[in-house]
């Protein structure tokens, strides 16, 4: 009786092991687990587009993640998106004149932002707001002007 009992408790471990396990991976599936934005400082950037860009995505350079968004606003006056970037306080010398473009992960992954280093010599700080964007390319519109000029081409 009790070697079943000591096979009951290890199956019981295992299955809580496995639901923990599964937790931790919805965790880290759903960017939750890095929530917390901890310490750095906020930049701004205006985009025409950003896609299905959303709060708690990455913020990369060099593929390597330096912060996330925090915040999407509309600007009413220019028609354009309005994203909040966190950086995380070590990579606090990221140069002035830096790009930000909204990339996708593989063909249909997440979007997220990434930061192309420019040349200055001064660094971005809490405030400032990155001037050159390119915004999201949107997969539909990108096909929709590759029919239409094969469409012109058959005329």
């Amino acid at each position: 009786m009790s070697r079943m009992r000591a096979i009951e408790i290890g199956v019981g471990a295992f299955m809580v092991a496995g639901f923990v396990a599964l937790f931790f991976l919805a965790m880290q599936v759903s960017n939750l687990s890095t929530a917390s934005t901890g310490e750095g400082f906020p930049i701004k950037a205006r985009f025409d587009n950003i896609g299905s860009l959303k709060v708690r995505s990455p913020v990369s350079m060099a593929g390597v993640r330096v912060g996330r968004v925090v915040d999407i606003g509309f600007d009413p006056k220019t028609f354009e998106a309005v994203v909040t970037l966190h950086i995380e306080s070590r990579y606090n010398t990221i140069p002035e004149d830096t790009f930000a473009n909204v990339f996708t992960a593989g063909l249909l992954g997440e979007q997220y932002i990434s930061l192309d280093p420019g040349g200055s010599d001064r660094y971005l700080k809490a405030g400032d707001e990155i001037r050159h964007t390119q915004s999201a390319m949107v997969l539909e519109q990108l096909i929709g002007q590759f029919l239409f000029k094969k469409a012109e081409e058959q005329k």
